[in-house]
């Protein structure tokens, strides 16, 4: 085997651009250090107007790049085989294949690639989220996705989770053992830069003394009727003299719309419903005081790494792999979920004590990447 070790990266492309297109890219980035990689990406990751953003599929979203000595393939299509095939035949020249697992839309892809392998390359499945929260709701779709996830997993050599709690979930719901496991923390989103607050604020028309952010995509278990419910209730004084800025996509939570359109306290309420690409992302994260996380659930946010690098104080609910994602960050401040008072007294704390945080080192792609360099080195065959 060559000293730098050939590994082959599959997820999806910034096409369908999400929190994984992004994570991928990173992570080829951080592996490429050290390996030789190859990102073999989806060109078509499901039937376009099955996606909740289709409206935005294709557009120039990201500036976010591979690395010139990543080999980009975006070959893997949804319904054709064909591609499939192609995409084995350069899985089989690599030394391992990474899997990025966070909806079961392309399990028929994965079970079809590993078959066509047929275990003569180690196979890592990297779990971002085990079931993601709407096919969790939708009967079918959550038993399709438990029975193609136990058929996958059949074909993994080994198993990578961002946190203790994910790795209790996969235990669990596919049987896999805990040796099989390993747990390697989210990296920081450290691509944007730091912008002057109060140009920031100026170019937003904002001019509140303090801004509350909710950043993402806008789905009932990110919980952002409870941080609505909060800003009502905040002293005269800090609400209003604050703007509470919320932004992201609507997926499937409109009634956290509805809530703002309809408070009392709506003047001192943006909402930017829209997906937000990376030339407008600075801006809103340099303007703001905090980033406030309330989720119901969650495996790990990777708005919250955006936050870290900010310097951002983080409000987040103590709930799955959050509290583990951000245990390392002297500017977090966790919750009960669902707990609208304990979320506006928190509130009340960061106005009043405003400040920065150093980014945590141990989330640098760099030491990531030699966490993942450990866990290839005992799935290899060794020359004596």
């Amino acid at each position: 085997m060559s000293e730098r070790m050939r590994i082959a990266l599959i997820g999806p492309s910034i096409r369908f651009l999400s929190g994984i297109s992004y994570y991928t890219i990173h992570l080829a980035n951080a592996l490429s250090e050290r390996g030789d990689v190859q990102a073999i990406l989806f060109r078509h990751m499901l039937p376009k107007k099955f996606f909740p953003g289709w409206k935005r599929v294709g557009e120039t979203l990201a500036t976010t790049t591979f690395r010139p000595d990543v080999e980009v393939q975006e070959l893997l299509d949804w319904y054709n085989p064909i591609s499939w095939i192609r995409a084995a035949r350069l899985m089989k020249q690599r030394d391992v294949v990474i899997f990025q697992w966070w909806t079961s839309s392309v399990a028929h892809m994965y079970a079809a690639l590993q078959l066509l392998l047929f275990r003569k390359v180690p196979m890592i499945i990297e779990y971002h989220e085990v079931v993601d929260p709407l096919e969790q709701s939708i009967l079918p779709i959550r038993i399709y996705a438990r029975i193609m996830g136990r058929i996958i997993r059949s074909y993994g050599s080994h198993f990578v989770v961002h946190s203790t709690a994910d790795r209790e979930l996969i235990q669990t719901m596919y049987h896999i053992r805990k040796d099989h496991i390993s747990i390697i923390p989210h990296g920081l989103y450290d691509q944007y830069p730091i912008l002057e607050t109060s140009a920031s604020r100026k170019k937003l028309g904002i001019g509140e003394e303090t801004i509350i952010l909710f950043f993402g995509l806008l789905r009932p278990y990110k919980g952002v009727k409870y941080l609505i419910e909060a800003f009502n209730t905040l002293p005269e004084t800090l609400r209003s003299s604050s703007r509470l800025l919320i932004v992201g996509e609507p997926w499937e939570d409109q009634e956290s719309l509805s809530l703002a359109e309809s408070s009392p306290s709506r003047e001192h309420i943006t909402i930017v419903s829209r997906y937000v690409g990376d030339e407008e992302i600075p801006l809103y994260f340099s303007a703001a005081d905090m980033l406030v996380l309330p989720y119901t659930r969650a495996s790990q946010s990777g708005v919250a790494h955006i936050g870290m690098v900010y310097g951002l104080p983080i409000i987040a609910t103590a709930v799955g792999g959050l509290e583990e994602g951000l245990q390392s960050y002297s500017g977090a401040f966790f919750i009960p979920p669902e707990d609208t008072e304990a979320l506006r007294e928190q509130i009340v704390r960061c106005i009043e004590g405003k400040g920065r945080f150093p980014p945590p080192d141990n989330l640098t792609w760099s030491s990531i990447g030699k966490e993942w360099i450990s866990v290839f080195d005992p799935l290899l065959p060794h020359q004596e």
